[in-house]
């Protein structure tokens, strides 16, 4: 992905987030204010029904104004001349509040209206139904003549508990917000390590390229002097010098290759293919390398399919090419094709060492080779693997692997028809 275009994701994630967070918290302070507002409601018609109850059976009418006025938030104020007494008082408090689920503290005073006092009342614990009396006063409210008053100290957490679920998703958003904001922070790190890997590989190679054609041109004049080819040991080291020259400087071109894949696609020119004349080319070739190579191709017909015909081939030749390197004894490998849903399945079929559970997800890796003593033994850059994966992709196949029962692994491409 372009760094352009990662960075307009980043961005545009980023900003998204945020929104979110900011949307959900203005919720929050929308369902608070909201809560605050049905609890008042609550109170004041409750309160309103402790009145109605205080004037039962007296003289006295209910006043024809509102008696009950809302101070502050946790404090109100409520207007009864009638005389009554406390624990009456009390008990219409903690009924009417049962009933509309008023389920907080409160505390209530009442008013003296001959000494012009206001006098304590008690503190009315909610959840251990408990009640004490306490020397603070209520202020008494300016030219307004009340009988009592009520607070609620808890009022404020009350409210805030009953919010509990949003608060809990504002507290999730936040951290989504952290762990993207991390996830991104280690994306541009992976990213920015990627790319010195990159250059430091292209540099590398490219500073190879000059000194090893220097070799292979020096070592090929070498081998055409009469000198050299009249000695049977001089004329042998100038060929191990050309051919190990040449094997590096395939795997450096490899490395090249895949390097600049990385930057840009490679090209495909999809064509008709048949599979089975490609498998045998390859296996031909193979086996004149490796005499003891023993190939099985189990097809009930010629299969026909979309791909390059050069990358395929490449493919068959890399797997191929695998499963003699790993393996510790004469090669063995059967090639299965078969369709299946619509699908052409080719099951390449080893005897080699295998892959032990843990690391078969990662042999599709670039530059990743199993840690393993015939590992150490076989020349190679991790490379082949990924560049079969990599063209898999491009091809719009699946490709994997899977554990034998008995001994090696199956290197299996899924072709849609």
């Amino acid at each position: 992905m372009k760094t352009k275009n990662l960075n307009i994701i980043i961005v545009l994630g980023l900003v998204a987030t945020i929104g979110i967070l900011i949307a959900q918290l203005l919720w929050t302070k929308e369902a608070f204010n909201l809560e605050e507002k049905k609890f008042s409601q609550k109170v004041h018609v409750a309160l309103l029904e402790v009145v109605k109850k205080l004037y039962e059976g007296t003289t006295g009418g209910l006043p024809v104004e509102n008696p009950v006025k809302k101070v502050s938030n946790d404090y109100y104020i409520v207007n009864v001349e009638n005389d009554f007494q406390p624990d009456i008082l009390e008990f219409y408090l903690k009924t009417e509040f049962a009933k509309f689920n008023i389920n907080t503290d409160f505390e209530y005073a009442m008013y003296n209206c001959q000494s012009d006092e206001m006098v304590y009342g008690k503190y009315v614990d909610f959840i251990d139904n408990k009640t004490s009396k306490t020397n603070i006063n209520f202020p008494k409210h300016k030219n307004l003549v009340y009988y009592f008053a009520i607070r609620f100290p808890n009022e404020t957490s009350y409210l805030l508990s009953s919010l509990r679920f949003w608060f809990v998703l504002s507290l999730a958003l936040i951290i989504i917000l952290l762990v993207y904001v991390y996830s991104i922070y280690t994306i541009i790190q992976q990213k920015k390590y990627s790319e010195l890997q990159r250059d430091f590989i292209n540099n590398m190679t490219h500073e190879f390229k000059t000194p090893l054609s220097s070799i292979l041109l020096a070592s090929n004049f070498l081998n055409k002097q009469e000198v050299i080819r009249k000695d049977e040991k001089l004329e042998k080291y100038t060929d191990i010098i050309i051919n190990q020259s040449k094997k590096l400087n395939s795997h450096i071109e490899q490395i090249l290759n895949m390097a600049k894949s990385d930057n840009s696609p490679m090209k495909m020119e999809k064509t008709e293919v048949s599979i089975l004349p490609i498998l045998n080319d390859v296996i031909e070739n193979m086996q004149l390398k490796h005499p003891d190579l023993l190939v099985k191709i189990d097809s009930d017909k010629e299969y026909i399919i979309q791909a390059d015909a050069f990358h395929f081939t490449n493919i068959v030749y890399n797997l191929l090419d695998n499963s003699i390197k790993y393996c510790d004894e004469n090669p063995i490998l059967i090639i299965r094709i078969a369709e299946e849903k619509g699908k052409i399945q080719i099951d390449f079929i080893d005897n080699g060492i295998g892959v032990s559970n843990k690391n078969l997800n990662f042999i599709f890796d670039k530059f990743y080779r199993i840690p393993s003593t015939k590992s150490n033994e076989v020349n190679g850059f991790g490379l082949g693997l990924y560049y079969v994966k990599k063209i898999c992709t491009q091809h719009n196949w699946k490709i994997f692997a899977t554990n034998n029962l008995t001994k090696g692994i199956t290197i299996s491409i899924s072709i849609p028809k």
